[in-house]
């Protein structure tokens, strides 16, 4: 079972704006490959870092009102939050080891 929580336009302001803990979205679609790659990765990340960070995960096809205002055009983009603002983006299927990278920068 994921650790990662999906959300959606309606639950985006909640769960990761609002939230406490520093936040991964996974801005992902069901017909991109690489995003399915990443999904597993995320979902590892997720399981390790359980307490200390949220992974979320949005569907863009479904939810095109957030993926419209942070203007994703590439896929997968993965959004790093920290306080309500975004902090890091990577576009693109990335290795686990950059990804922790950059998460370890804001916990």
């Amino acid at each position: 079972m994921s650790n990662a929580v999906d959300i959606d336009d309606s639950t985006f302001e909640k769960e990761v704006l609002n939230s406490d803990m520093v936040t991964v979205v996974d801005f992902w679609a069901p017909w991109c490959g690489p995003c399915r790659k990443l999904g597993s990765v995320l979902d590892e990340i997720a399981e390790e870092f359980q307490g200390k960070v949220k992974v979320v995960k949005m569907n863009t096809d479904e939810n095109l009102k957030i993926a419209t205002e942070y203007r994703i055009s590439s896929l997968p983009s993965v959004y790093i939050f920290k306080d309500g603002e975004a902090k890091e983006t990577m576009v693109g299927l990335m290795p686990k080891s950059a990804i922790v990278s950059n998460i370890q920068k804001y916990v």
